[in-house]
């Protein structure tokens, strides 16, 4: 069971999300609340449907059953572009950057797709990126949060793999998105490199609401306020860390004896 908390703001409610493929249910009657300043951490083997589900609240997938509410509007028929200017942002599994433009380049451009200008105005036609000075104000803020600054103006390509997933934070961050939707994170990187991922995350959780997809144990524990255990498609457990740890389904079936 999905925990309310009626003191904080909720921002994302997903209400019995279920995704099938033919016969296979991928995600089955799935509910999830994401509240501002609470981080809930999302587990489970290969193919739990943690992916799917994060597919299905960011409408890259759109559900055979169930609905999502994003800051108060449903967004069942909204594309993914539109899901995110209603103030979703997300990272995915693989590192999705420009590898050939600097850091800048790269957080610039996703600041600037939140611009509102009217593609019939033709004096917008020709005015340059760089003097957009909102956009600029967003990216150079964004990048500061990321940790990046000493960054700025490196390729993209030539920076660490921990730094290029600080670089797709502060992309998304760069959108002002109210809620983060994150898919490994912490994917490929050795310990430093983690270390600064979470207090990257614990820095920017006051401001969103966060859903975690994570197989680095460390890291959940350190970062989830909760977290929902998911098998074969389906929710197992949901609770505070200290309950979902203390959960013999749960440990039977995923962390084992060693958490």
């Amino acid at each position: 069971m999905n925990q309310t908390h009626p003191n904080q703001e909720l921002l994302l409610a997903a209400h019995h999300l279920t995704k099938r493929f033919g016969g296979l249910a991928a995600v089955n009657e799935v509910s999830v609340n994401l509240y501002r300043d609470r981080i809930h951490a999302v587990i489970g083997p290969n193919g739990a449907g943690k992916s799917t589900l994060t597919n299905l609240l960011s409408g890259d997938l759109a559900p055979t059953s169930g609905t999502v509410t994003l800051n108060g509007e449903p967004t069942a028929g909204h594309s993914p572009e539109s899901i995110s200017r209603l103030g979703l942002g997300r990272s995915y599994q693989k590192t999705n950057i420009f590898l050939p433009f600097t850091v800048w380049q790269n957080v610039r451009l996703a600041a600037q797709s939140r611009e509102r200008h009217s593609p019939f105005n033709p004096l917008h036609w020709f005015t340059r990126a760089s003097g957009l000075a909102a956009v600029n104000e967003r990216c150079e803020r964004a990048i500061e949060l990321a940790g990046l600054a000493h960054r700025t103006h490196s390729v993209a390509g030539t920076v660490s793999h921990g730094e290029q997933r600080q670089l797709e934070i502060a992309m998304t961050l760069a959108t002002e998105p109210t809620v983060l939707l994150l898919d490994e994170p912490l994917a490929g990187m050795g310990q430093a490199e983690a270390e600064r991922m979470v207090e990257l995350l614990q820095k920017i959780k006051k401001d969103h609401a966060m859903m975690l997809v994570e197989h680095d144990m460390d890291a959940v524990f350190a970062l989830a306020d909760e977290l929902t255990v998911m098998v074969n498609g389906q929710v197992i457990a949901s609770g505070s860390p200290p309950e979902v740890r203390a959960n013999a389904a749960v440990q039977a079936a995923y962390l084992g004896e060693e958490h």
